[in-house]
């Protein structure tokens, strides 16, 4: 005999819930599926085609479709496909790395403003303020010419000049969570400022910045490849911004040099993009139903 009465559906998990709305944006996951093989391209393409991107392999500004050079090579001969493939880690990582680093000072600075508010929110207020006014790119060349032009350098100044939008979303978050019973109970309890803040309003702030941080990693990714082109890197380090801004100067006698770097970095910011879009509406509740 069938039970008369069911068994109470079990609570999903905001974050499940969020999966399944996420996989049924077709956008979302072709963003995904792009970064996924570009994931593989990366990791997986400088053991398959072990050619060193600094390394002369034929006559300078060799079209495509070479057996030595299947893409080609630029004004220098160095082969194109081996430039994209080394070079596209370095461009990830910056992009990444500068996030992190992004929602690392935004997080810290807007949470202590958004939490203790008066003073302290006006004087990171200000702080925040001041960053958002300088031109980032400007912000940016100066600190990388003020020291030496490496790979560490560019992340640690794209971070540097790219938190105050993360700031402020992290304030506007805090401002609308402290109010809300559940933290005011763990205030009643006698649980810490720092406990509070981190244990308590930040899980229920992350589904926006997390969006905002994958938003900002294809943002880091640009600002890489205009650093790289104007010359503010480690010409040491091959990268994708690098190979467009050192064959600038031949697009139209070699313009597979500049098209293929510059379609990978247009890929993989479509990319994030794509899947960023998808995060926002998995995680924002009013969007769920559009």
């Amino acid at each position: 005999m069938a039970d008369t009465f069911a068994a109470p559906e079990t609570a999903r998990s905001p974050w499940l819930e969020a999966w399944t709305v996420f996989r049924r944006n077709r956008a979302a996951l072709i963003g995904l599926v792009v970064l996924g093989a570009i994931a593989l391209m990366l990791l997986g393409g400088p053991l398959l085609y072990p050619v060193d991107p600094f390394d002369i392999v034929g006559s300078p500004m060799r079209p495509p479709g070479d057996a030595e050079a299947p893409l080609g090579t630029d004004y220098l001969g160095r082969d194109v496909l081996a430039g994209i493939l080394h070079g596209g880690r370095p461009t990830v990582l910056v992009g990444f790395c500068a996030a992190l680093i992004t929602a690392c000072i935004g997080i810290t600075i807007g949470s202590l403003s958004g939490y203790y508010g008066r003073i302290t929110d006006r004087v990171l207020g200000r702080v925040v303020e001041f960053f958002q006014v300088l031109p980032a790119l400007l912000f940016a060349m100066v600190l990388i010419t003020l020291f030496a032009p490496s790979l560490l350098t560019v992340i640690l100044a794209i971070g540097v000049v790219a938190w105050p939008g993360m700031a402020r979303l992290t304030r506007a978050e805090f401002l609308r969570l402290k109010q809300l019973d559940f933290v005011r109970s763990a205030r009643a309890i006698g649980a810490s400022d720092a406990r509070i803040i981190l244990l308590t309003i930040l899980p229920n702030a992350l589904p926006p910045i997390i969006v905002s941080a994958t938003l900002a990693t294809g943002s880091a990714i640009l600002f890489e490849a205009g650093l790289s082109f104007l010359g503010l890197t480690d010409p040491n380090i091959m990268s994708w911004g690098l190979m467009i801004g050192s064959s600038r100067n031949y697009l139209r006698e070699a313009w597979w040099a500049v098209t293929f770097p510059g379609a990978c970095i247009f890929l993989t910011v479509l990319g994030i993009s794509l899947m960023g879009d998808g995060l926002n509406d998995a995680f924002n509740p009013k969007l769920r139903q559009r």
